[in-house]
């Protein structure tokens, strides 16, 4: 994993440079299995560290519904990286592609987590790396000013009732509680939990299972009775919050793959490394760009992005001397940046369709608190800020190179 980083760092590439390498690796997944690769990604750290709404949604349905509902393909191997969100829109999705195709896989190598873990449980075949993890399903449910476990929640009610029942009373402060739960939001937390538990129970019985033919322990024949009752096990095991302690549990492929007969990506080095490379691309153009989103095939490209603000002027014509004496025209930039640290304001300029030995030559206005790799560094507090989310913003605004000095 870290050579392949490595290996992409070096070469330094650009956003569209990115995008098409992504790209590139769909058809390559696409060539080695025969299946068809379709990439829909959410950058939890932006979710984690900007605050931006990154969960599955049912605007994520439309998205992938008017991707793919043209498409002439019959598998589609779907790969996921999302923290969780809603579970209708789940339900929406895993509705579409399983009406839409005859074949239906999950690929794992990030995070897909809660309402992620109960999509890819609609799937034929599931594949993760030693890298990828989903999580628990128990729904999470806002109760007051708090958002909780509908298990968690569910669990504390039901023993509060049973101490009631056996000693005739309650203590002050679970008294105090109680009092404060109105019977709608009681049965919105159960009605939340069996929703989640019914659509595994139901998809992992009638997909998942639908090839589990023997045991594997004394080797017997498979009945329906006996994917049913498969199907409830790990459908209740996955919301049972006291087992896995936190919602946000990493289960990984070693957690999950007697229980769900899981294909482990890193038995195949080719499948794995493409796989790997992927994964590293993706993560490679969340962190150099304002994408929070992205949905992908191999011949598609749709982001969804956060507005970066570098200000409010706009591109100023300046005069360049050609070596022969003549002048031309080109743009000038100037981007006003905070701070976020101390709020200091820093004046940067950013030149069009021109390169850093031109701008040197031609004794264009610097920012000595520029450095390497585009790092804005604050001589106020030392805090440094990476401008390359606003460059490829600019460069996509222009379709020209920016460069900011």
């Amino acid at each position: 994993m870290g050579s392949i980083l490595h290996e992409y760092i070096s070469r330094r590439p650009g956003l569209l440079d990115l995008q098409n390498e992504l790209q590139g690796l769909i058809k390559l997944y696409n060539n080695h299995t025969g299946r068809y690769m379709f990439v829909y990604a959410a950058d939890i750290n932006k979710g984690r560290n900007r605050g931006i709404d990154i969960s599955l949604v049912q605007d994520d349905f439309y998205n992938i519904q008017d991707i793919l509902r043209e498409s002439p393909q019959t598998k589609i191997d779907f790969y996921i990286e999302t923290p969780g969100g809603s579970g209708e829109a789940a339900e929406e999705i895993a509705k579409f592609l399983r009406k839409k195709f005859d074949e239906v896989n999950f690929v794992i190598a990030g995070e897909a987590k809660s309402a992620g873990t109960i999509l890819v449980l609609s799937g034929d075949n599931i594949y993760m790396t030693d890298t990828g993890s989903l999580g628990p399903i128990d729904a999470q449910v806002r109760i007051g000013r708090s958002v909780v476990s509908a298990h968690d929640y569910k669990e504390w009610v039901e023993l509060r009732r049973d101490e009631a029942a056996q000693t005739g009373k309650l203590n002050a402060f679970d008294a105090e509680m109680i009092a404060q739960i109105s019977p709608g939001e009681l049965y919105g937390v159960i009605n939340s939990l069996e929703f989640a538990k019914d659509l595994v129970k139901c998809w992992l019985e009638q997909y998942k299972f639908k090839n589990w033919t023997e045991t594997n322990t004394n080797k017997q024949p498979v009945t329906p009775e006996l994917r049913k009752q498969r199907a409830h096990e790990v459908a209740e095991m996955l919301c049972d919050h006291t087992t896995w302690r936190t919602h946000g549990r990493s289960l990984k492929i070693e957690d999950l793959i007697e229980d769900l007969f899981i294909e482990r990506i890193d038995d195949d080095k080719d499948l794995a490394d493409i796989v790997y490379r992927i994964k590293t691309v993706i993560r490679l153009l969340f962190d150099s760009s304002n994408i929070y989103k992205m949905f992908f095939i191999d011949d598609l490209k749709l982001s969804k992005t956060f507005t970066v603000n570098p200000g409010n002027n706009l591109p100023v014509s300046i005069p360049l001397e050609k070596g022969n004496g003549q002048h031309k025209k080109i743009d000038d930039i100037e981007l006003d940046i905070t701070c976020p640290k101390c709020g200091k304001e820093h004046q940067v300029n950013g030149y069009i369709d021109i390169d850093n030995e031109l701008i040197k030559r031609q004794n264009l206005k610097p920012n000595p608190n520029i450095k390497d790799q585009d790092k804005l560094v604050c001589d106020n507090c030392n805090f440094a800020m990476d401008l390359k989310p606003i460059i490829n913003q600019l460069e996509l605004q222009t379709r020209k190179k920016v460069t900011i000095k």
